[in-house]
């Protein structure tokens, strides 16, 4: 008998670094400010000539060759972005042909910055109960460059462009995924919001010239949402799986803003976990945050056999996902002499 896991994890992040003096010129404030409000230094941004699925192609390639795998033997892939290439069709499908997962089928989830743990809940599912060697590929990955408004100091400061990727497959029983928990409060849902583009504002001249085609966020009313409800939701998850907060390893969230994340650290009461954080040099990716820190505490060596690892993504919607897992052991996983984290905080 196996169980559903994580077999191989990859990232992706642009060469071109976007500095707090690049950044902060444009939206009137000093690095200094930017640093004290949020702990994030740069973040990368994508070449004129990438696309979403560009930068996801690169992350799905990455975790494939950790896992060894042919992208013929993927039976699936969901990708989370909220900056997808096109309107339609979905970006997975462009991804599919771009690695030539010729046997998968291939399509996408938007949950703003909780795609990917959405995501990962949807492929869970799919893949339970299914026959033993069936693998599915999980994808979160945004460009949020191209839709920022770049002399709006409360959100230009924050975002950067990634992808991040883990392949699931057949794990050892009683390791991998051990729960999942999804909420939406959409009575909320415009605390995050691009308001034009869809159908009920379409794009005209007149909608760009009012910038509505850019993100817009309520960043108080946000930091609120995530204070209320991202502990409970934590906890609620937990007690579901039979898992005290003592026992949790690692904590691998959203990398929404370190100073917010910092503040809410205390009421999740993981006091022996490790808060692993990477927003210092690639800020908010959106969708790609958690894979992305995900990918980089892995390839460190940072997740033994058998160490509780919760994920958690929130934001747009409003929602929050969380997955809780058993790490099953890979060619990166260690369990003594760990390194110290390089990027990363906790």
């Amino acid at each position: 008998m196996s169980s559903t896991g994580i077999v191989s994890t990859g990232s992706y992040v642009p060469t071109t670094v976007v500095t707090n003096e690049e950044i902060g010129a444009s939206a009137g404030v000093t690095p200094e400010w930017i640093v004290r409000k949020t702990g994030i230094h740069e973040r990368r941004r994508a070449a004129a000539h990438e696309a979403t699925s560009d930068l996801a192609a690169h992350a799905a390639r990455n975790a494939l060759a950790q896992a060894g795998l042919r992208p013929e033997q993927l039976s699936f892939i969901v990708l989370a972005t909220s900056t997808p290439d096109h309107p339609q069709p979905a970006t997975a499908s462009i991804v599919q042909g771009l690695i030539g997962a010729t046997n998968a089928a291939a399509f996408d989830v938007n949950a703003v910055c909780s795609g990917f743990v959405y995501a990962l809940t949807v492929a869970d599912r799919m893949l339970s109960g299914q026959p033993e060697g069936e693998y599915g590929l999980v994808i979160g990955v945004d460009i949020y460059s191209r839709i920022l408004d770049y002399t709006d100091r409360k959100t230009c400061i924050l975002f950067g462009d990634g992808a991040g990727a883990v392949v699931l497959g057949p794990v050892d029983k009683g390791f991998g995924v051990l729960e999942t928990g999804l909420i939406t409060r959409g009575d909320q849902h415009r605390l995050i919001s691009v308001p034009a583009g869809g159908s009920r504002i379409p794009a005209t001249a007149e909608s760009v010239e009012a910038g509505q085609h850019f993100f817009r966020m309520d960043g108080r009313g946000v930091r609120g949402f995530v204070h209320e409800n991202l502990p409970t939701a934590l906890h609620q998850l937990l007690a579901k799986a039979g898992i005290s907060t003592s026992e949790v390893d690692h904590f691998i969230p959203h990398q929404a803003n370190g100073v917010m994340l910092t503040e809410v650290w205390p009421d999740l009461g993981l006091h022996n976990a490790g808060l692993h954080l990477a927003l210092k040099r690639y800020g908010n990716t959106g969708s790609g945050s958690v894979p992305i820190t995900l990918d980089l505490v892995h390839r460190q060596g940072l997740l033994g056999q058998g160490d509780v690892v919760l994920l958690s993504g929130f934001g747009g919607g409003m929602n929050v996902g969380s997955v809780l897992l058993r790490w099953a052991a890979t060619a990166y996983s260690t369990v003594s002499q760990k390194p110290e984290p390089l990027l990363l905080t906790g």
